[in-house]
């Protein structure tokens, strides 16, 4: 009798929790998170609005309403023994600034009362952008100069012209490309950074991005930025999408792709999130072969109690894709198409085939790598960690991050693609023969029909060549580019770990950052015999003098100089290690400030083969008459080694006003350090001692803004000024005297930058919002000299120029993103412009790139509760705007050489660019449950 009473007892003292949410203008909100503290139990609005929490004991809650796009809405509630109605109206966020953030703090902060410049992005955002990769998204964030013209990968991300080192291959050198507050990758190097491991699809719920500011103490060796990718968390109903996309992009090239998540409460307080999404993709411009295809899959594991939570996740992605090279133009001041060629669908990559090359690494073992370019970038990537977030009592708190990944990147694809006039003694002692000179016959290695035979005995005397058959070849040339093959390895360990306590008005917070990795670096290049025309064939070329042995200038399928253009072996241990002290400091109820220090030591150890021609009569093969395999790079024995310690101390200051409670105002000051990356001993110390360490690049920024939000308009500004000292440059320079790349000496230069950016939402009528953003900055390189190696090793006729005082390359004046979008009912709609100004190619000032304009829009259509069709159109008009500037039109030449004295005395000169992606459309069908 005494249990029943008991257990009776327990039962009429539970009530319920229920009651309707709905937005300011009366409409019902379907998906809102709805949290009961401290018992943690939570339940999301039904298509209706509806919520209901049961079985509630007696006792004091706090009733916690969240919705990406709302501001936060917490009610007190007292439960008795009777059923509680409650009612809600959600206040729209526009610019989130009354959300909480995550990144660039090592505490979770509502934005407005953050003194970091912070833009997010939420789930319907992301989902406006046409699927060309992580690059391609964050050109809607204000201030983020990016450059995406090379397609998913190849990228360059980077802020307030903090740039100088972002070249294409190590595009995200400053910035910290994240996945819920890990970086994707710990290391960087060439043809090795993180966009090569990250994809979106739907299991991404926001961005959020930090630009400079408190990366400099919350990042590892990332002070320029953070771009955090933060997945779905925890649905508290079982729900999910499958979306089906198609599109045609360029000239009839197609895009199909799926993409699914699921979400759903396990019991006991666990709960599962996964999904992902694979994709076949012939890219924006015309290749013989697919551009991209393969995918990830991603999930998390959730068990929450009242003290926090603990989450396990992983994520598998198996990917190709690859990346265009660019395109010849002619104009220094106009900028046409060259040659045939065409802004929007020229990509000059080699066509598909399959070859064996010999395997510089272990010749006497008949070792070979498989190439073909067709493969492009081959990624993968297991990563797989845990998380962990508990209130230890008494104001403590732990939290801790933990993620292990193993990565490989293979590439097979071209590198350059200049210009080689057949009048070029070049184009046939690039093969690597003695003495190719005489009658050359080029034959189509596919068909092995012969294109053009030529004698090519007058050009060591400047003579022009001439054809002895009635065919010749496209523009009377062959492309210099090179069979470009890279194994990439790492595994990578890291841990964030962090525990903070509440002291009266303090938040101090303590921890460790840990990061190891393990990589291994190959690199090896052969030439490749290709036409120079839009659709490039490969070529089978041969040296046939009367009454001689024909000499085979190139194997069957057009490759040459067997892995003799350049040989990179290396291996490298990273290991980083930073401590960190925090305190957030509320003075008072409206003032908060915010002290950082952070301490980095970063090691790096490894090593570097030495290498040399292989030596053998005939060659590889023994075979005089096969020339295409007499220069192979290979290792000596001897390896140069390294072992050099970067160590830091970095802080950031901060302290925020808020004026009331739509209003703040906030002041910041950071000094950041910036290590090199492992591209210091890889791209540099060819076959000499590595006896110098690099140098640390040192960021000084100092920022004042202003942070506003209204119910129908809602602004952020920020006034920044950003230096950057010890910056390391060098170029890629091509010997022709001796047919070796080489890179110049490194010399160390200053850049600062002052500007100001901005982020506004206005919504002048109900169901119409108006978005603009942007920035406009003064970028100058203080102190830049160049070293010009006059396109040779040789250093008696090196010279160092100075162009200090010149505007900083690649950063323009002002860019900006303008849209509208409209919503109703089951019709959404939007139109957005994006403006970028005209930026410098080089730092000579020598070519100025025009500034460009692109139009995005699209439109969607609830077909019923749980289908909806959105159809996305990118480049509308067909923009042919440059994003990028290689240089002259030659083999081995740099965007640097194109100075003003250069251009003067060179104006029909043909250059390389990289014009932006054209007009692409997607029709999209997604179901949601």
């Amino acid at each position: 009798m005494l249990l029943f009473g008991l257990l009776n007892s327990s039962i009429i003292a539970q009530s319920t929790i229920h009651g309707e949410v709905q937005n300011t203008n009366g409409i019902l909100l379907e998906g809102v998170n709805v949290v009961l503290n401290p018992t943690y139990s939570g339940t999301t609005t039904n298509t209706d609005g509806q919520f209901q929490l049961q079985n509630i004991a007696t006792g004091n809650y706090i009733l916690t309403l969240s919705y990406i796009g709302y501001k936060t809405l917490k009610d007190t509630i007292k439960v008795t023994n009777e059923d509680i109605l409650r009612d809600y109206f959600l206040e729209e966020d526009l610019l989130n600034l009354q959300n909480v953030i995550v990144t660039g703090t090592f505490e979770p902060k509502v934005q407005l009362e953050s003194s970091t410049s912070m833009s997010v992005l939420n789930a319907d955002m992301i989902q406006q952008v046409y699927p060309q990769g992580t690059a391609n998204l964050l050109q809607s964030i204000p201030g983020t100069f990016v450059d995406a013209a090379a397609g998913e990968i190849f990228t360059k991300v980077y802020t307030r012209g903090v740039s100088a080192s972002a070249e294409d291959d190590m595009g995200w050198y400053y910035v910290s490309l994240q996945e819920d507050g890990l970086p994707v990758s710990l290391a960087q190097y060439s043809y090795f950074s993180p966009d090569l491991f990250h994809r979106m699809d739907l299991t991404t719920d926001k961005v959020e991005a930090i630009r400079g500011g408190s990366a400099a103490v919350t990042a590892l060796n990332a002070p320029g930025g953070i771009y955090n990718f933060i997945s779905k968390d925890i649905q508290n109903k079982f729900s999910g999408d499958i979306k089906i996309s198609t599109g045609i992009q360029g000239e009839n090239n197609y895009l199909r792709k799926i993409d699914a998540f699921v979400g759903s409460p396990l019991g006991n307080n666990w709960f599962l999130n996964a999904g992902g999404h694979y994709r076949i993709d012939d890219g924006a411009r015309n290749t013989n072969f697919t551009f991209s295809k393969g995918g990830q899959f991603k999930f998390n594991l959730i068990k929450r109690n009242k003290n926090g939570y603990l989450k396990f996740y992983a994520k598998l992605l198996d990917d190709f894709t690859n990346r265009y090279t660019g395109v010849a133009a002619v104009n220094w001041n106009d900028p046409t198409p060259a040659y045939g060629q065409n802004f929007s669908s020229t990509s000059l990559l080699m066509p598909s085939f399959n070859d064996d090359i010999p395997n510089g690494r272990n010749l006497s073992q008949g070792g070979s790598n498989s190439f073909n370019p067709s493969k492009g970038v081959h990624a993968k990537d297991l990563a797989f960690g845990f998380a962990i977030s508990q209130d230890l009592g008494h104001n403590w708190k732990l939290k801790n991050n933990l993620k292990f990944s193993t990565k490989s990147a293979n590439w097979q694809t071209s590198i350059s693609n200049a210009f080689v006039s057949l009048n070029d003694p070049l184009a046939y002692f690039i093969s690597g023969a003695d003495f190719p000179i005489g009658q050359v016959v080029f034959k189509e290695a596919q068909s092995g029909t012969e294109i053009a035979r030529i004698d090519n005995s007058g050009t060591l005397a400047g003579q022009p060549i001439q054809y002895l058959s009635d065919g010749t070849l496209p523009n009377d040339a062959i492309m210099g580019t090179s069979a470009w093959y890279i194994e990439n390895n790492a595994d990578e360990w890291m841990n964030q770990l962090t525990i903070s306590k509440k002291i009266d008005h303090h938040n101090i917070t303590g921890g460790l950052a840990l990061g190891f990795s393990d990589n291994s670096f190959f690199n090896q290049g052969s030439f490749g015999y290709v036409t120079y025309e839009p659709n490039p064939r490969m070529l089978q070329v041969t040296l046939e003098n009367p009454s001689e042995p024909i000499i085979e200038l190139s194997d069957d399928n057009g490759i040459s100089n067997y892995g003799g253009l350049f040989f990179v072996n290396s291996k490298a241990n990273v290991s980083q290690i930073a401590t960190f002290l925090n305190d957030n400091w509320d003075i008072s109820e409206d003032f908060n400030l915010d002290l950082g220090l952070r301490y980095e030591t970063i090691n790096h150890k490894g090593n570097k083969d030495r290498f040399a021609p292989y030596v053998q009569d005939g060659g590889l093969d023994g075979n005089s008459n096969t020339a295409y395999d007499n220069g192979i790079l290979a290792p000596t024995g001897e390896k140069d080694h390294f072992n050099f310690n970067y160590n830091y101390l970095s802080f950031s200051a901060g302290i925020n006003y808020k004026m009331n409670s739509n209003s703040a105002v906030f002041l910041r000051f950071s000094q950041g350090n910036k290590a090199p990356e492992l591209n210091y001993y890889f791209n540099n110390f060819s076959n000499v001692p590595i006896n110098k360490k690099g140098e640390v690049q040192k960021i000084n920024q100092a920022e004042i803004g202003v942070k506003y939000s209204q119910s129908n308009f809602s602004f952020t500004s920020t006034l920044f000024w950003s230096e950057l000292t010890n910056i390391g440059t060098a170029n890629f320079e091509f010997d022709a005297d001796n047919n070796s790349i080489f890179y110049t000496p490194i010399l160390f230069n200053t850049s600062r930058t002052i500007g100001l950016e901005w982020e506004s939402v206005y919504e002048p009528i109900q169901n119409i919002t108006i978005r603009f953003n942007g920035v406009v900055q003064d970028p100058k390189a203080t102190k830049w000299k160049i070293y010009d190696a006059a396109g040779s090793v040789d250093t008696s006729d090196d010279q160092t120029i100075d162009y200090s005082g010149n505007t900083l390359a690649f950063n323009p004046k002002m860019m900006t993103n303008l849209s509208s979008e409209y919503q109703k009912n089951k019709i959404s709609g939007f139109i957005k412009w994006q403006f970028m100004g005209k930026r410098f190619g080089n730092v000579a000032n020598g070519f100025e790139l025009d500034s460009y304009s692109i139009f995005n829009m699209g439109a969607g259509y609830q077909i019923n509760t749980h289908l909806s069709a959105q159809i996305l159109v990118s480049n509308l008009f067909n923009s042919k705007g440059l994003a990028n500037f290689y240089g002259a039109n030659s083999f081995g030449a740099s965007a640097n050489g194109a100075t003003k004295e250069y251009i003067s005395a060179n104006p029909e000169e043909s250059f390389v660019v990289f014009p932006v992606l054209q007009r692409s459309a997607l029709l999209e069908l997604k179901y949601s449950f």
